[in-house]
């Protein structure tokens, strides 16, 4: 399966490259200057309606946009092949907000500071600007935002008198007090060996007060705070039954269907499983809540920033267009057209509080609280590698093969020797 893999992303990848040497080599006949960009498949056909919107205001460029794999994995190396070999395959690089340190410390993408004020920066979400700054400089404009949250069965909790959880041990409580496993268990999150799995782990690390690396390098992973939300976590799923056993194997869309289907109270996700919880043939229909992740005693909420935005391309034929169109996808109109066809959530503070986006998504309201204390994971261009690290040996903990302090601990000593091996000599 991962040669399959492999070898699709080669053919993706060459297929970009023909394109680069086939496609672009001559202007188009009607004048326009044009430019490219590359994401997953439009499925609600956002992209196609901003592009749109910004073609009748902008008649003399013309944006094309490459639809991808649906895989970030493959985009990310269908852009890294495209850049490595230095010729104008993509003027933007529309980047996962974990992209932006191998990207910038790359040079495939220009610092934005001298076209982005300060103030213009302050529109932005805090968390979407910092997860797209890399040495001090904005290398991203945010156009999209995510961020992990809780999910809980509002109409239950209203029901026996409960306000949502703020902390490990409310849960716990409500979870004992309401859920019925194995039809109804008490939290389901994403468990299995991916990225998706050190999201859900960050955001209780973080919320006992604690680092995976901190602002200056240091490796904390194996000290205590982190220790403790591992053993919270691994407690929930094989000493206290509130999390099944099975939730090892769950990614986001496991997760979803098992709430959806009214199989758990409560539920780690990001923000696009609202749309789908909403639907009409949906079982939780009306009957859901959202709020912050919870955190340890005396520590404070937190949540894993995801989200997408654009890089300035270093080879872009016309640096001057690619601008502006990004900045026009990340405004107002942009951003409005994205949420409402494609579910992206806002990375600007002023469509939180906008009559009719709130009209069309009342959730947004409490969203946006989830969204402002959102941090980016390790911004670090090895952060690939930290991952993958930590991945096996949190993994390792929740399936029982090893206990959580041995667990970061062992996790810690080989992301030292890994980044060790990075530095100069």
């Amino acid at each position: 399966m991962r040669k399959l893999s492999m070898l699709l992303c080669a053919l993706a990848a060459a297929g970009a490259l023909w394109w680069v040497f086939w496609g672009t080599t001559d202007a188009p006949s009607d004048g326009k200057r044009v430019l490219r960009f590359l994401d997953g498949p439009d499925v609600g056909g956002g992209w196609k309606e901003v592009i749109e919107a910004f073609h009748k205001a902008h008649p003399d460029i013309r944006v094309e946009l490459e639809e991808g794999p649906a895989s970030t994995n493959q985009r990310e190396d269908m852009y890294t092949t495209a850049f490595s070999s230095g010729v104008a395959t993509y003027d933007l690089a529309y980047m996962d907000v974990i992209w932006v340190p191998k990207f910038a410390s790359a040079g495939w993408v220009v610092p934005l500071d001298e076209r982005l004020s300060e103030a213009a920066r302050k529109e932005f979400l805090p968390g979407d600007i910092a997860g797209g700054t890399w040495e001090g400089k904005v290398c991203r404009l945010p156009v999209r935002s995510d961020a992990g949250m809780l999910y809980y069965r509002k109409d239950l909790l209203d029901a026996a008198g409960e306000k949502p959880p703020e902390t490990w041990e409310d849960l716990e409580r409500i979870a004992k007090k309401l859920a019925r496993p194995p039809s109804m268990h008490g939290f389901v999150f994403q468990g299995k060996q991916y990225e998706g799995l050190i999201c859900a782990f960050l955001e209780h690390v973080w919320g006992a007060g604690g680092e995976l690396i901190d602002d200056e390098g240091k490796v904390r992973i194996d000290e205590e705070p982190a220790v403790a939300a591992l053993t919270w976590l691994v407690a929930l799923v094989r000493e206290k039954k509130i999390a099944p056993e099975a939730v090892t194997t769950y990614g986001e869309e496991e997760v979803r269907k098992a709430f959806q289907e009214e199989q758990a109270l409560f539920m780690r996700n990001w923000p696009y499983a609202w749309k789908h919880l909403g639907a009409e043939d949906s079982k939780v229909r009306g009957k859901v809540g959202i709020c912050p992740m919870v955190h340890g005693p005396g520590a404070k909420s937190a949540a894993t920033l995801g989200g997408w935005g654009f890089g300035l391309a270093r080879t872009a034929r016309d640096p001057e267009a690619a601008w502006t169109f990004a900045r026009f996808a990340s405004g107002p109109e942009g951003q409005r057209i994205l949420h409402r066809r494609n579910g992206a959530v806002p990375s600007r503070h002023a469509l939180y509080k906008d009559p009719a986006v709130l009209a069309e998504s009342p959730h947004l309201a409490d969203l946006y609280q989830v969204v402002l204390a959102a941090r980016p994971r390790p911004v670090h261009p090895r952060y690939s590698r930290i991952s993958d690290i930590l991945q096996v040996h949190v993994s390792g903990a929740l399936v029982g093969k090893t206990a959580p302090k041995e667990a970061l601990s062992n996790a810690a000593t080989e992301i030292r020797a890994a980044l060790a091996e990075e530095r100069p000599k």
